[in-house]
């Protein structure tokens, strides 16, 4: 605590930036362990395992399916009006395509007709909606395994944290045979960490998840992420939806539209965030698990969360405005989604993760009792089983 006052001192006093973060030369790419550059000078560390899978009939890259199989024909209208309100309708495969009828709703009691005559009572008037959103399309949702050699799994983390918190679900899906890839946020981790506040906006950490993304892709392409991440997730799904077969969700929030608070205690200087580290940290650990012990800081320690820079956590925070991901932007996704939600999460309550679930296309929610925000670190069985039979799933 002392040293880390006098490091916030010195900070204020000299004008530098404390605690700046860049690769380890310890790691190397024979532990598993490669280095990105997504842009000159933007570095970042990636975990890719691939499996060693014997070139034999027997492992062929898709397995023939039946006619149809798993084919879901999406159709939906998202009608949204003036005043903010979604009106969602999911029209039947059959269905005619018809015109968005405008919303009526009642005037107000009192108020004179043009002609100076009261207005009758029960009538109403028709708004015209603000845009209207047509979802027509057709996804084929097949089972992937371990075998499949054109199925990549992504790992996205949240604010503060590192690939390292997924290290029990890399293992898990390693040994079935999956292609996993896992990368390190900008200023996090052992990636790179640039001086600037600008390289820490949505926008730009969205730009490096695409660069990795496009890096690893293949034909069938499964996204994790958690809290922070599962933003990055949607982005790549809306932009590649071809591309994009499932989406899982961990305890990421509701489908609003991303904006930075303007009374948050990440928006004080670097140098008094350095000095108030180990009570971030300490408020962590007691809002991020649903037991404080020496288990769960061990598990934040070999995760290496909530180990970034008081600038990069700064510039992070700050930067997290995304005003185009609202609910009409996730209601136009079409890919099967599911969302494991830790029931004691004091950071995302589980009516942000139901309201999700209400606005998705195809959505599945699952609540973990025993779990909290990090409930990949707590319950990394039972994690694992939804993650494996979510990936398996396939439908009649």
């Amino acid at each position: 605590m002392l040293t880390s006052i006098t490091d916030g001192l010195l900070c204020c006093l000299l004008g530098k930036t404390p605690n700046a973060v860049g690769p380890l030369d310890t790691v190397d790419s024979a532990d598993g362990f490669t280095f990105l550059e997504v842009k000159p000078g933007r570095i970042l560390r990636i975990r890719h395992d691939v499996p060693n899978r014997p070139q034999f009939p027997q492992f062929p890259s898709e397995e023939p399916p039946a006619a149809r199989r798993g084919a879901v024909r999406c159709r939906r209208r998202i009608t949204l009006y003036r005043n903010g309100q979604l009106l969602i309708e999911n029209l039947g495969s059959d269905a005619p395509n018809p015109e968005p009828n405008e919303l009526e709703t009642p005037d107000p009691s009192g108020i004179p007709a043009k002609d100076g005559a009261a207005a009758p009572p029960g009538k109403r008037r028709k708004r015209k909606p603000k845009k209207v959103v047509t979802v027509d399309c057709e996804k084929r949702i097949t089972s992937c395994k371990g075998a499949h050699g054109d199925v990549v799994l992504f790992f996205i983390h949240g604010v503060g944290g590192s690939l390292d918190i997924w290290k029990e679900q890399l293992e898990f899906f390693s040994k079935l045979g999956y292609e996993v890839v896992a990368p390190d946020l900008a200023g996090h981790g052992c990636s790179s960490a640039p001086p600037v506040a600008a390289a820490y906006t949505f926008y730009a950490l969205a730009e490096d998840m695409r660069a990795v993304f496009k890096r690893y892709a293949k034909k069938r392409n499964i996204l994790v992420g958690h809290s922070y991440g599962v933003s990055f997730c949607t982005f790549l799904a809306h932009e590649y939806p071809e591309l994009v077969h499932k989406v899982i969700m961990i305890n990421g929030g509701g489908p609003t539209a991303l904006e930075p608070s303007l009374c948050s205690i990440f928006n004080l200087p670097p140098c008094v965030l350095h000095c108030l580290s180990p009570c971030l940290a300490w408020s962590f650990l007691k809002a991020g698990f649903a037991r404080q012990g020496a288990k769960e800081k061990q598990l934040l320690r070999e995760g290496n969360a909530f180990n970034v820079s008081s600038f990069v956590l700064r510039a992070t925070m700050s930067g997290q405005y995304w005003p185009e991901g609202d609910e009409l932007y996730h209601a136009e996704l079409a890919v099967p989604v599911l969302l494991v939600h830790g029931m004691h999460d004091k950071f995302v309550p589980i009516e942000e993760d139901q309201r999700m679930a209400e606005i998705l296309l195809i959505a599945f929610l699952k609540v973990i009792d025993e779990g909290s925000h990090m409930v990949m670190l707590e319950c990394p069985d039972t994690v694992n089983t939804l993650l494996h039979e979510f990936v398996l799933w396939e439908p009649d």
